[in-house]
């Protein structure tokens, strides 16, 4: 595999499914779709993503995928998913989230 996830990033994942399936199961079947290809494009091209310096001093990139961020760290191999959040969160809330998730 060409990426890993970081193990809460799979909760990520679970939280917008269930939170997305909830009202519409068709809606977050599409997103995680969409989410799952953009997973299979970054290793090819790991600096597709944007740096968010406002967010992370870490050498982290950031891809959307529609309102949601996709935080990972293109030069790792393979290339490790950290996060997956919902871009309309407060930018210290996702600095603190992703610091939590620096150390592990």
């Amino acid at each position: 595999m060409a990426y890993v996830f970081h193990p809460e990033a799979f909760d990520d994942l679970d939280q917008i499914y269930e939170y997305i399936g909830s009202i519409n199961p068709s809606a977050a079947d599409c997103l995680l779709d969409e989410l799952f290809a953009t997973f299979d494009l970054l290793p090819l091209f790991p600096h597709l993503g944007h740096r968010r310096p406002d967010l992370t001093s870490q050498p982290q990139r950031f891809k959307v995928v529609r309102s949601y961020l996709i935080a990972y760290a293109p030069e790792l191999k393979p290339l490790w998913i950290v996060e997956v959040i919902d871009g309309r969160r407060s930018p210290r809330v996702i600095a603190a989230m992703l610091r939590g998730r620096e150390s592990q």
